[in-house]
């Protein structure tokens, strides 16, 4: 018998293994209703969030402080969160018609409510992937604020160190800070967190919001002071998970409020029999793309349509985009607010009332039943793509008649993380892969590279990774999957549970026809894989324009052309 020789666990399996005892930790402790992040029963998330190193939180796992992942996480969590020891996820339980204000963060559509000064609740709509988002983005906070106790309290009785009393003292003060105040406040802050002053200095306005210019060093004074009350003062910090949250999850009761308000308005207006084709996409290109050449003939003469779309994506041009708005309303759009608690709006396009046609489409031979009704619906968050995608597709009950919606086709487009390329990149997958299994989701894909090619962008085939979290990712793990056999090309969050759900629905449930088109197609957000050009490093800007437009044009054409 020949010798077994054991060999190391590579970087990438541990890193596997993290990701996976930290997904079972987390429905464990969802499921007792309660946890001490800092204490025993936190302890697994600390470690393996340690151990993975995620790219999105750099130096987490070093004595010093890390400034891009705290403000990554801070844009998506609710102001005024680093002052609570008490944080509760709750369901959608009423708040909404109290006194209570709605905070939302800037970086995500939830809405939590500041209960008082000790107590923070957080309203889960948008299922697991919710949850393991906020726990995750929660347990990186402590970690750091653990790194700032460490380096300001210097007994066991909890005396601070002068850096601490000087900045504690400029956080108290009412007001702005002078300039003078704030750089000296930026100085003891500096040596408290590790980092140059230069570091801190450049990245104290990205804190910064209008009511509260001096937000930065409220966040690391509220962060030491919170370790500081836990270890000395035994003021543990915990996290609760309400009973009728821990009830609800998993039974699809936003979903299918949402998709029965989208299906009763396709009956009430007689396009449930019409050929439907569902977008997810944002709120803006496929409006944009249809109604630009009606609503802004006159810019479209002096410019070219990409850098009017630049434009348009210009917060200060509202002008051009009320323009387009108006124009769509009275010529087919619907726009469907979400009432609903999914955080998903959603637009209706009867291209039956559309002046003209669509590029080259043979539009104006079609019947008016012939003519599309485009649903577009916002993105969806991890797994709530499955629930939402399978409510909307089952069919409608309605005076005790099922009514199926006679879908055609199912398009999504959204934004990844690029294994080989850069921002702005696009991806064209064949399969989607879920991390951490071995379920696959081949598909044939309508959109093909060769629709992309000739636009200067770089765009890639090949499988996604559909990720449990894009801020669990690193690179050794990202580089695993690049160098595989599985030919992947990306990752994101959604790309499964869409197709589960429209594969159960047209092969196995016959909710909607087996011939069913999709489209799949990514422009990418980051690359994991570079330093600097993670999600952490900034938003797109105007580099995400001419990928999104570039994939929602060849979705509307074959839309058009079918």
């Amino acid at each position: 018998m020949p010798n077994l020789k054991l060999y190391g666990r590579t970087r990438a399996q541990e890193s596997t293994n993290a990701i996976e005892r930290m997904y079972i930790t987390m429905r464990h402790l969802f499921n007792r209703g309660f946890y001490k992040p800092m204490g025993v029963s936190g302890e697994t998330l600390r470690e393996a969030l340690l151990t993975l190193r995620p790219e999105i939180y750099g130096s987490v796992a070093d004595d010093k402080a890390e400034l891009s992942g705290l403000l990554y996480v801070i844009d998506r969590l609710p102001i005024g969160i680093e002052e609570c020891q008490y944080i509760n996820l709750t369901s959608d339980e009423g708040y909404g018609n109290s006194h209570f204000k709605p905070i939302v963060p800037p970086k995500r559509r939830r809405n939590c409510y500041r209960i008082d000064e000790e107590q923070m609740n957080i309203e889960i709509t948008r299922g697991r992937s919710e949850i393991y988002d906020i726990l995750t983005h929660l347990t990186f906070l402590f970690i750091e604020s653990h790194k700032v106790m460490r380096r300001v309290v210097i007994d066991e009785e909890g005396n601070v160190t002068r850096d601490w009393e000087k900045l504690e003292k400029a956080v108290l003060q009412n007001g702005d800070l002078s300039q003078a105040e704030r750089e000296v406040a930026l100085t003891h802050t500096a040596n408290i967190l590790g980092r140059t002053f230069h570091e801190v200095s450049t990245i104290y306005s990205k804190f910064s919001i209008p009511e509260n210019r001096e937000r930065f060093l409220h966040i690391i004074y509220w962060l030491g002071k919170l370790a500081i009350n836990e270890t000395i003062n035994n003021q543990k910090r915990i996290i609760t998970f309400s009973p009728v949250l821990r009830e609800r999850l998993g039974h699809h009761i936003h979903g299918e409020i949402w998709a029965d308000n989208i299906k009763q308005y396709l009956v009430e207006n007689n396009l449930m029999h019409r050929p439907v084709h569902i977008i997810s996409a944002n709120m803006h290109s496929v409006m944009n793309t249809l109604y630009t050449p009606f609503a802004l003939k006159t810019e479209l003469k002096k410019k070219e349509p990409l850098k009017l779309y630049e434009e348009l994506s210009n917060n200060a041009n509202g002008e051009l985009r009320n323009k387009i708005k108006k124009a769509a309303i009275s010529k087919g759009m619907k726009f469907l607010e979400d009432k609903s608690g999914t955080n998903i709006d959603v637009q209706v396009f009867d291209t039956s009332k559309m002046e003209g046609s669509f590029k080259n489409a043979d539009f104006s031979k079609k019947n008016d039943d012939e003519k599309p009704v485009i649903i577009v619906m916002d993105y969806a968050f991890g797994e709530q793509a499955y629930e939402t995608m399978d409510e909307l597709l089952k069919p409608y009950n309605f005076e005790d008649n099922e009514i199926h919606m006679n879908v055609k086709s199912v398009s999504i487009m959204g934004k990844a993380g690029i294994l080989e390329g850069g921002k702005g990149d696009i991806m064209v997958p064949s399969a989607h892969l879920f991390e951490g299994t071995a379920d696959n989701y081949p598909f044939n894909n309508e959109l093909t590279k060769k629709d992309f090619e000739g636009n200067g962008i770089k765009v890639l085939d090949g499988a996604m990774i559909t990720v449990l979290g894009t801020s669990l990712q690193n690179k050794d793990l990202l580089q695993f999957f690049y160098d595989s056999t599985w030919n992947v090309s990306g990752l994101e969050m959604e790309g499964v549970h869409y197709q589960k759900a429209i594969q159960a629905a047209s092969k196995l449930r016959g909710n909607i026809s087996s011939e069913v088109k999709v489209r799949y197609a990514y422009y990418a957000s980051d690359n994991p894989l570079e330093t600097g050009s993670t999600l952490a490093s900034g938003g797109l800007g105007t580099t995400g324009v001419k990928p999104t437009y570039l994939i929602t044009e060849k979705i509307l054409e074959q839309i058009f052309n079918s």
